[in-house]
């Protein structure tokens, strides 16, 4: 199999227990809870307050600088403002609306029906307005990505990989509205100017390479099939699957002549500019052998992750963990009242626990040097952290590290790898704030 980019590694993809059930949607919650962090950068403040009438895409919660707004996904009454559970692990203020059944929708972000008649700033000025973040897990804010590669990119890339095990939205996305993200790429390219937009998906999601091939065709829009490997859907390793090219180390894909966006990223920026709708729910998949009846399904922002699981047919018994997100990248729940977020792509119940090894000891194989798709040090890594050398730390250049999770899932001596790097890179933050 052909190489594509440095690195990774070929986990169980256990796609085929939610593969091909089709998309469900959610009846919209009694409430929904929509925290006013949902992004990368600074928090929103709400717009509204306690006994509100809100409609259905109203805007709730704004912010200035790297922030994107949160939009009501119900139309009802503010009950509560107040902190509330986050897939974080920590609360979060956010605003809390009773709803009334109805939809009655906002209407203040309006539809508009040719897009090649807007300018890219008023292109990117109604993706700010919608909310758009990064939809694959990283939520950074779509507006600001877009604008910052404005004149800088020949590439436009559209991340259809779902590279991570058990993930099968961004599949069923293309499956059930491929048309609709096309036009979205579309959006993009005719805002950026870009030479190639190309749609990456890799090789196990054949119906989506199918489907996304036929709306294609005619269009100035590649479908690129790229050999399934973990993590090909991280940015950086994307940028190198399909351009051949390497981002420079602590730089963006823009400096690459690259800007990568998110399946239903796309999907998303079609729908605030041609139907004039916010970012308001998302598609989302509930799996894992922990889950009665794994699913893909179209819910509300907002919504709990139990009232998820119990829309997709409840947990075993034996359940014995819950994440958002994937087993590589996921983060394991505290408590299933944290609501649905922006870039909520999975909620995997799991039966096994993952228990640390008591005398964890590295046996020098040199695997974590050979999977690490950084061309970091895992192992130099990790003893600088134990032994808090922030001066080796910075020269191994830890905060490269996208905590894939590669090198520890090849670990024979359990090393926990990903855990230390994020303590040592928290320790890197805390010093230079001194």
């Amino acid at each position: 199999m052909k190489k594509l980019f440095w690195g990774g590694i070929h986990p169980k993809g256990n796609k085929s227990l939610s593969r091909g059930t089709g998309l469900t949607p959610v009846p919209a919650p009694k409430e929904v809870v929509l925290p006013m962090f949902q992004h990368i950068g600074a928090a929103c403040t709400p717009t509204v307050k306690v006994g509100d009438t809100v409609k259905l895409g109203q805007l709730i919660g704004d912010g200035k600088g790297l922030c994107a707004p949160v939009h009501a996904s119900v139309s009802g009454k503010v009950i509560a403002i107040e902190n509330r559970p986050h897939t974080s692990g920590r609360e979060i203020l956010s605003v809390v609306i009773a709803n009334d059944g109805l939809d009655t929708p906002d209407g203040s972000l309006t539809p508009y029906a040719d897009f090649r008649k807007l300018t890219p700033e008023e292109i990117f000025h109604r993706i700010h307005a919608a909310g758009i973040v990064g939809m694959g897990g990283a939520a950074f804010p779509t507006d600001v990505k877009a604008f910052s590669a404005l004149d800088k990119v020949d590439y436009v890339i559209i991340n259809a990989c779902e590279c991570e095990p058990y993930i099968t939205a961004d599949d069923t996305l293309l499956c059930t509205w491929p048309q609709e993200v096309l036009t979205g790429v579309e959006i993009l390219k005719f805002a950026l100017s870009p030479t190639h937009a190309v749609i990456a998906i890799e090789d196990n999601k054949p119906e989506a390479i199918a489907a996304m091939q036929s709306v294609c065709k005619g269009s100035e829009v590649e479908v690129r099939v790229l050999p399934t490997r973990y993590p090909q859907g991280a940015e950086k390793q994307l940028v190198c699957a399909v351009t051949g090219r390497q981002v420079p180390p602590g730089k963006l894909p823009a400096a690459a002549g690259c800007a990568v966006f998110n399946a239903a990223t796309a999907y998303a920026v079609y729908q605030a500019v041609m139907e004039g709708k916010p970012l308001t729910q998302r598609i989302l998949t509930v799996t894992g052998d922990g889950a009665k009846a794994p699913k893909n399904m179209l819910v509300r922002l907002g919504t709990t992750f139990l009232e998820t699981i119990e829309a997709a047919g409840g947990m075993k018994d034996t359940t014995c963990k819950v994440l958002s997100g994937g087993p590589m990248m996921g983060v394991a729940q505290g408590n299933l009242q944290a609501p649905v977020l922006k870039a909520t792509n999975t909620i995997l119940c799991l039966t096994e626990a993952n228990t640390p090894a008591e005398n964890p000891v590295c046996i020098r194989c040199g695997k974590c040097l050979t999977t690490c798709p950084m061309h970091l040090q895992p192992l130099y890594m990790y003893r600088a952290v134990n032994s808090g050398n922030l001066e080796e730390l910075n020269r191994l250049n830890l905060m490269d590290c996208m905590e894939c999770g590669c090198c520890s899932f090849g670990c024979p001596g359990k090393l926990p790898l990903v855990a230390t790097f994020r303590k040592g890179k928290q320790m890197v933050k805390e010093a230079k704030k001194v």
